[in-house]
């Protein structure tokens, strides 16, 4: 990138496109509230002109059309910030997980090739420690002084002047906004390319199945740098509403923030929700409250049933990274006719099933293929992949399910081999790929198991190198560091060989059905890793 010669060039033409949707709203309604965040609330006007600056100072290093900046940052008003000053100066945000490990951040950084990391004080020393590799790569510290001021003073990003640059004052829908980095069956996370024209079309979709009012407000306690997360920043300056961020899940802060009456609309996985109702202690959730949007897997029977019994307005929803959110939606109220549907396709959103080739009938389980706007432009870097997802004009999802006679799309797994634990998504080649760099271990199976609290738990089983296997102590400590928290194994069996194709290829049918009955009942001498004990089996598991 040469940096001084495009900070200098003019950013956008004011002939094609939409308006820039948060300029949009801060010249309709430039003292509604556009942000609250904590204990500050950003009208439209204020946060557009903290974007204007920020977005000056990044154009300072040199940053402009195309650039890359890795945000590494906690959810709140500077991300929201970073995201919009991003879009001003037409660079692409990728923002990076928080809860992934140093090395799992690094290795994103070296694959996205950013030229710029962007943090703030409380994650700089994570961004840092990742970006220790990459020397001579710019690093922006977002001044905490700026939320509550400092803007008029010293803009957002501490120690850097603004830039005299004409800002983007259109979004051209065609243009990539973002890389969200997902994970893949190979067990490296893709970097998928969101263009503004995905955000926009989910937007519109989302409205029109969940409707939209004057007075809604959504609050996302979902991490800003998953794509259900950022889906809402881009909502609430479309809509002209209210977003509501917390700078983490808790239920109870949650519970109180709806209970004001102020939220109408809250985006949560499993996990969230069922923390939340029980925070509640049954107490039921005020009709201010019109829409719960569950999404980020598998939503058990029983979770739906409390939901029903206490008036929740749930809307399940089926979604992917790679169609910006929501591809089907249940409508609130719609359940009862359709226990256990994730919905139909939003509208300009095309949902078939895979029958060899050709639509599957009704009721015939196959694989889930999407099309429309929504889809995203590739993977980032990864021709090959992006030919094998997007072939035939279709978004091959990898996920299994049906549709009713009505077009509804019933889910019926979430990828065969995924482990979605608490709404985080855990491939298990990932975590057998650093299990296996253990000394002691020869070979590693990763399935999932079931979990009361999170709906599913990692389990592993391993095949020693010698005769006395490692302590399940030894195996979390050797993961810690290298996995996410949520990624480390919670069960752990040891077994002389695990079973694999004539190719090679492991079979986790054969795993998953051995762990089944060891997970709810361990064998004489196991017990739960989770309790701290030594989990192990003379058992073999069998490739029938």
């Amino acid at each position: 990138m040469t940096r001084t010669r495009r900070a200098g060039r003019r950013l956008g033409s004011t002939r094609d496109g939409l308006p820039d949707w948060l300029r949009a709203q801060a010249q309709w309604a430039p003292g509604r509230t556009a942000l609250v965040a904590g204990s500050r609330r950003y009208t439209f006007e204020e946060l557009d002109r903290r974007a204007r600056l920020a977005a000056r100072q990044l154009a300072s290093l040199g940053l402009g059309a195309g650039a890359r900046a890795a945000v590494v940052m906690r959810r709140g008003a500077g991300f929201v910030t970073a995201v919009h000053a991003l879009t001003r100066i037409g660079a692409i945000a990728i923002p990076l997980n928080l809860r992934l490990a140093s090395e799992e951040l690094a290795w994103q950084l070296a694959d996205a090739r950013p030229d710029v990391v962007l943090s703030d004080a409380t994650t700089a020393a994570v961004a840092a420690a990742a970006a220790r590799g990459f020397p001579g790569l710019p690093h922006a510290i977002a001044d905490e002084a700026a939320g509550h001021g400092g803007f008029e003073t010293g803009g957002m990003f501490a120690g850097l002047l603004e830039a005299e640059v004409a800002l983007r004052d259109r979004i051209d829908l065609a243009r990539v906004q973002g890389t969200i980095y997902t994970s893949a069956t190979s067990g490296r996370p893709k970097g998928v390319l969101l263009t503004y024209g995905n955000h926009w079309w989910s937007a519109i979709g989302s409205a029109l199945r969940l409707g939209l009012r004057p007075d809604d407000r959504w609050l996302a306690p979902l991490p800003l740098w998953h794509v259900g997360g950022l889906a809402i920043i881009w909502r609430s300056v479309i809509y002209g509403i209210p977003l509501i961020v917390h700078d983490a899940f808790d239920p109870a802060a949650a519970n109180h923030e709806i209970d004001t009456g102020e939220v109408t609309v809250v985006s949560v996985v499993s996990t969230m929700l069922n923390r939340m109702l029980a925070d509640r202690g049954g107490r039921p959730f005020p009709r201010s409250l019109r829409c719960v949007l569950l999404g980020g897997g598998p939503i058990l029977p029983a979770l739906l049933d409390t939901c029903a019994r206490l008036g929740v307005p749930v809307a399940p929803t089926y979604g992917l990274t790679e169609t910006a959110s929501q591809v089907a939606t249940l409508a609130p109220g719609d359940r009862a006719r359709r226990p256990g549907a994730a919905g139909q396709a939003l509208l300009h959103t095309t949902v078939r099933i895979d029958g060899g080739g050709r639509p599957a009938d009704p009721g015939t389980i196959g694989e889930i293929l999407v099309a429309g706007p929504t889809v995203m432009r590739g993977y980032a870097g990864r021709s090959e992949a992006t030919a094998q997802a997007l072939r035939g004009g279709w978004l091959h999802t990898g996920d299994v399910g049906y549709l009713d006679d009505e077009g509804c799309l019933y889910v019926v797994d979430r990828r065969d081999d995924m482990i979605i634990t608490g709404g985080e998504n855990v491939y298990p080649a990932e975590v057998e790929a650093v299990l296996c760099e253990h000394p002691a271990v020869a070979d590693a199976g990763v399935v999932a198991v079931p979990d009361p609290h999170w709906g599913q738990a990692v389990a592993a089983v391993l095949v020693p190198r010698a005769h006395t296997p490692p302590t399940v102590e030894e195996i979390r400590v050797f993961c810690e560091g290298r996995l996410a928290r949520y990624k480390l194994p919670r069960h752990v069996w040891f077994t002389d060989a695990l079973p694999r194709s004539g190719g090679g290829k492991l079979l986790r049918r054969s795993i998953r059905e051995w762990v089944a009955g060891r997970a709810s009942a361990p064998p004489a001498g196991a017990a739960s890793a989770a309790a701290g004990a030594h989990e192990t089996s003379a058992n073999r598991v069998s490739a029938g």
